[in-house]
This record gives C-alpha cells, sequence and structure tokens, in this order.
C-alpha cells in the first residue's frame, strides 16, 4: 500500500532530478530576444502605434523569460530544502561599544602612613642579639702624642727590598703588656700609580679584621683585633704593599696611628717614616 508519505518523497526525488538535469535554453531565449529586436526595424502597418511598443514588447519578453527560470529555480529548491543539512551557527560576543571600554582608570590605593616619621624613613638598625661589637679602640682613638705610650714603643720605616716600582711600608710595634684591644692605621700618600698589592702582619691573621681603601689622596690599611682576642707582650710588624711609580719614592708624607688598651687603660702612639737616632726599644713603664 502506498502512502502519502511515500508519494511525497517519490516527487521530491524527481523534482530533485529534474532540477539537476534541467539546463535553461539560452539558445531559444537569445532567439526571442533577437526576434523582439527585429521586429522593432521592420516598417509597422499601422502608423499610429507608437515606437515605445516595441521596446515594452522586448522588456515584457526578457523579464517573463527570467521570471519563469526564477519561479521554476523557487521552486526546486523548496522541493528539495529538506534534503539540504542543517548549517551550524557559532555564537560570538557582540562588539564591545566605545562607551563600554571609557570607563576612568582607578587611582592606586594610598599607601597608609608610617607613624612616628615620614613615609619611608629608614628605621635605624639594631644589633641582633649574639652579635659581636667592634672593638671601643676601632671607633673611638685617644689623641696620640709621640711614637711611645706607657708599654708601648712605635717606628714607621720602608723595607729595604723595596725597589723603584713596588714598596712595602713597615710599622713596627713593642709592647710589654699584654693588649686587650688594638687597631693599627697605616696611610701612604698617593704620590702618583700607589694601588695596594696586599698587607700582612706577624700576629695570627684570625685574630684581626683587615681593610685597604682609598681616602683623600691616601692608600689607608686599617687593622683591628676582634673583641676577646689579644696581644700577647712582645715586637709584632704590620706591613703595606703597594705599586707606585717608577723610581725612588720620597715617603715623607706617610703617616701610622696605633690605639690599644692595656690593663683597662687606653693608650696611642704616631709617627712617620722618616729616620730615627732614638730607636733603641721599648720604653715607658716595665
Amino acid at each position: 500500500m502506498t502512502t502519502r508519505r511515500d508519494v511525497h518523497d517519490e516527487l521530491r526525488a524527481r523534482l530533485h532530478e529534474a532540477a539537476e538535469a534541467h539546463e535553461p535554453d539560452r539558445a531559444r531565449i537569445l532567439a526571442r530576444v533577437e526576434r523582439g529586436m527585429a521586429a522593432k526595424s521592420r516598417p509597422s502597418r499601422r502608423a499610429t502605434r507608437p515606437p515605445l511598443w516595441g521596446w515594452v514588447r522586448v522588456v515584457g519578453a526578457t523579464a517573463g523569460v527570467a521570471g519563469v527560470l526564477a519561479v521554476g529555480g523557487y521552486a526546486v529548491a523548496s522541493a528539495v530544502k529538506d534534503n539540504t543539512p542543517p548549517q551550524q551557527t557559532v555564537a560570538v560576543s557582540p562588539t564591545p561599544s566605545p562607551n563600554a571600554t571609557s570607563r576612568a582608570p582607578v587611582r592606586p590605593a594610598e599607601p597608609t602612613p608610617t607613624t612616628g616619621g615620614s613615609r619611608g624613613a629608614a628605621k635605624p638598625s639594631t644589633s641582633a642579639p649574639g652579635t659581636p661589637k667592634a672593638s671601643a679602640s676601632a671607633t673611638v682613638q685617644p689623641p696620640a702624642s709621640g711614637r711611645t705610650d706607657g708599654p708601648l714603643w712605635s717606628d714607621g720605616s720602608v723595607d729595604p727590598h723595596s725597589n723603584d716600582f713596588w714598596a712595602q711600608s713597615n710599622v713596627t710595634l713593642k709592647t710589654k703588656k699584654q693588649l686587650t684591644a688594638l687597631t693599627v692605621e697605616l696611610k701612604i700618600a698617593q704620590t702618583g700609580g700607589v694601588s695596594s698589592t696586599g698587607a700582612w702582619r706577624s700576629l695570627p691573621e684570625d685574630d684581626f679584621t683587615q681593610t685597604a681603601s682609598e681616602k683623600d689622596g691616601f692608600l689607608v690599611y686599617t687593622w683591628v683585633l676582634k673583641e676577646g682576642r689579644t696581644v700577647p707582650a712582645g715586637e709584632w710588624v704590620f706591613a703595606g704593599q703597594y705599586d707606585h711609580e717608577r723610581g725612588s719614592r720620597d715617603a715623607k708624607d706617610d703617616s701610622y696611628t696605633m690605639a690599644a688598651t692595656a690593663d683597662g687603660k687606653q693608650l696611642a702612639v704616631k709617627g712617620d717614616f722618616a729616620a730615627h737616632s732614638d730607636d733603641i726599644g721599648t720604653s715607658g713603664d716595665s
């Protein structure tokens, strides 16, 4: 039994085949147009017919052919549209309007002001518990009056092994008593090309903090006895080594100072690198 749906499917299939097989007869269409044009050039039997009617016939014929083709195509498309697979659509975000992006920028939050002073002021640093403090003689040095002070005796000299390009300045310390604090500073005048090449001392290296720097036209060597360390009685040497310009170097502007503590008493000595006639050993208290 043929159902209504089967008839509809068969009709749709035939229309689909007919649409695919249909090809417009362009030759016939052009022939009709040419005949219409030729009819315009023939002499009219009725002189009362306006010439405009020839163009109307041509335009009407062309419009009729186009209408037939359009109706036929629409009918075929309507018949086979059920076989066309549905098109997928993609959702897109709407384009933002200018008002949506013209919002004023948000001001950054104001930092919280600190109390007890202006913003950004550095806080005073505090030493952590257990951190060793610098020796008192490293920060506060008593004024020195000369090369000797109590149990201390000192002298400065240029090492005899120095040459035209390199030199070593020696600071000699003699003490009759044990020292619980000591700072030695050696200053080498910048006479040209002076630059550090090293330093040493005859006491244990681990007992001292040693630095070398350039300041106010001098190369400055500093040795500071660490807290809790001591310097036994005896004779000790602190030496700074340096390059200089070629030739004999004048050490008249070089100097040294020493600050020490013995038996709880602060002592200080100073000197230069000139030759002295009284370099005979330790003087002062025995």
